[in-house]
């Protein structure tokens, strides 16, 4: 097909359509650069992506010389039980407690229709903005029960071609947590999940429930992901206690920590004594800027804490670190469009990563992630992997998290599913002498 017009091309690709894409520039798997070919298949996956192919028995060719092919953004945490609430749960603190104690009030109330509504429209807000697969945490505790749970994984499975959903069972310790009800309950919890999850912080016997955390974990066989050490006192933390059952129930690489604020308030050699067990256990770090930026530091008379972990220190330790939303639009983080770009901009600069490291805040939201989700050779531009992908009029990954593109075709399981365009209108000069 013609040069002069691929954008048009690329919206009028048929669902199921076979199709070639040649010349573009793609993001490969560990972060280069290099122009390729790519063949996508009638079963939504990638044929073959390599320079030079040979596409001439692709009915659908399309030449996207200069614009840049990513990887499908990966979200790897949220929570979609709690998703654009933020008009029913006032939190007039603005802190964790308080976000904590509104959503609680309102989750008694949140039936499955209501939860299923709200999801659905972040969930399709995510993907229109190039997310391709979520990992989102589920409440389940005596009040919320496994209404979310159950919701969550009814979409999860009807959204399945579409993206790709996990779900932790997030065992919610509120304060006066029956541990029997939690004990006999969260294998029922796990079985609908993908991972395990919980936050040890608030509960009234932390080493008790992080064993029954972990417990459910191994018995199911699936990974653990947990909230942990989400403030800023450094005289109280359970990263210890955490990583010392990452080695007891041989848990490696299977493990990640969610926030971990707590980091950026302790002393650096303290910091670099946890960073290096985290990193050799191959534990993952999720940080979550939206929510600790929200949330944390409040109290401080001088200078308040970004609230962040040390997300530069952590990243250039080798610990494999991600980025992600965490809440959208609720008493958490009351703002949120479901844009990993944005995401990955605040990340840069809360973070305190470098203006030359704008290519790690997107390997934060692509194939960090994607790690830590176990997603595998299912994601990238590889051979047999979802065609999941977006193609944007970037040209590189910097100008791609910088500022974002102009032209985005958002593709998951080789279908456009959606396209965006920014554009100036112009009024001509002679009109606006005649309007004088």
């Amino acid at each position: 097909m013609a040069r002069d017009n691929p954008t048009v091309s690329l919206a009028h690709l048929s669902p199921g359509q076979p199709f070639a894409l040649t010349g573009g520039t793609i993001v490969t798997t560990d972060g280069s650069q290099a122009v390729s070919d790519i063949m996508v298949g009638a079963d939504g996956r990638f044929v073959a992506v390599e320079p030079f192919l040979d596409v001439t028995s692709c009915d659908a060719r399309i030449d996207i010389t200069g614009m840049l092919v990513s990887p499908g953004f990966v979200d790897a945490h949220q929570h979609l039980d709690k998703t654009g609430v933020l008009r029913f749960t006032p939190n007039p603190s603005g802190t964790l407690q308080g976000a904590r104690e509104a959503f609680a009030k309102y989750a008694g109330t949140a039936g499955p229709e209501d939860i299923h509504k709200r999801a659905t429209r972040t969930v399709e807000r995510c993907l229109s903005r190039g997310t391709t697969a979520i990992r989102s945490h589920i409440n389940v505790d005596k009040d919320a029960r496994f209404h979310g749970m159950e919701t969550l994984a009814a979409i999860r499975d009807a959204e399945k071609n579409r993206i790709t959903l996990q779900l932790v069972a997030f065992m919610t310790p509120h304060p006066g947590q029956d541990f029997d009800w939690l004990e006999k309950n969260i294998d029922g919890a796990v079985a609908l999940a993908d991972a395990v999850g919980g936050t040890p912080a608030v509960s009234e016997d932390p080493p008790r429930y992080l064993d029954i955390l972990f417990s459910a974990a191994v018995k199911a066989g699936k990974p653990v992901d947990l909230h942990l050490d989400e403030h800023l006192n450094a005289g109280v933390h359970l990263l210890d206690a955490a990583i010392e059952r990452v080695e007891r129930f041989g848990m490696q690489g299977r493990t990640v920590f969610s926030h971990v604020s707590v980091l950026s308030a302790l002393p650096r050699r303290e910091f670099q004594r946890i960073a290096e067990r985290i990193r050799a256990l191959d534990v993952g770090v999720v940080t979550l800027p939206a929510a600790n930026l929200y949330l944390q530091g409040r109290d401080a008379e001088m200078l308040p804490p970004r609230g962040l972990t040390r997300v530069a220190e952590l990243h250039r330790t080798g610990v494999t670190i991600a980025t992600a939303s965490d809440n959208i639009q609720d008493p958490f983080v009351p703002t949120g469009s479901g844009d990993m770009l944005e995401i990955a901009r605040w990340t840069l600069l809360a973070g305190h990563l470098r203006g030359d490291e704008l290519a790690a805040a997107h390997r934060m939201i692509t194939t960090a992630p994607a790690h830590l989700m176990g997603l595998g050779k299912d994601y990238g531009l590889r051979s047999c992997a979802r065609a999941d992908f977006v193609v944007t009029d970037c040209t590189d990954t910097d100008t791609l998290v910088a500022g974002g593109p102009d032209r985005a075709f958002i593709f998951s399981r080789g279908r456009l599913v959606s396209e965006t365009r920014t554009a100036l209108t112009r009024v001509e000069n002679s009109c606006l002498k005649e309007d004088a």
